[in-house]
């Protein structure tokens, strides 16, 4: 008897860092009121493109940012203004990090 196993089948969006996100699609991607969306654009934590909500655009980047926002606050309850500080080092960590590493492959 042969051992067959059925191949996984995966399935999933790719999001890209020109994809532009309204603020009623990043709300429902992340599965969050708009207004929370809003609350992470005040505190600085989101920059959309555009002047005003009904405007605003998201990349790719935002969303991953929102997505990580939104895991720091329910799964550790970090305030709004906490969620901005974490991802402000979580930036300079990552920018340190590139730095190393490209100063080692030199």
């Amino acid at each position: 008897m042969a051992n067959r196993t059925t191949p996984l089948q995966l399935t999933g969006i790719i999001v890209e860092e020109q994809t532009q996100l309204t603020l009623a699609d990043l709300s429902r991607v992340c599965s969050v009121h708009a207004e929370y969306i809003i609350e992470l654009v005040e505190e600085g934590v989101l920059i959309p493109e555009g002047r005003e909500p009904r405007q605003w655009r998201f990349t790719g980047l935002e969303l991953r940012r929102a997505s990580i926002a939104l895991r720091l606050q329910r799964d550790l309850g970090v305030n709004v203004a906490g969620v901005g500080l974490a991802l402000q080092l979580l930036d300079e960590l990552s920018e340190l990090r590139a730095r190393l590493s490209a100063m080692g492959s030199e």
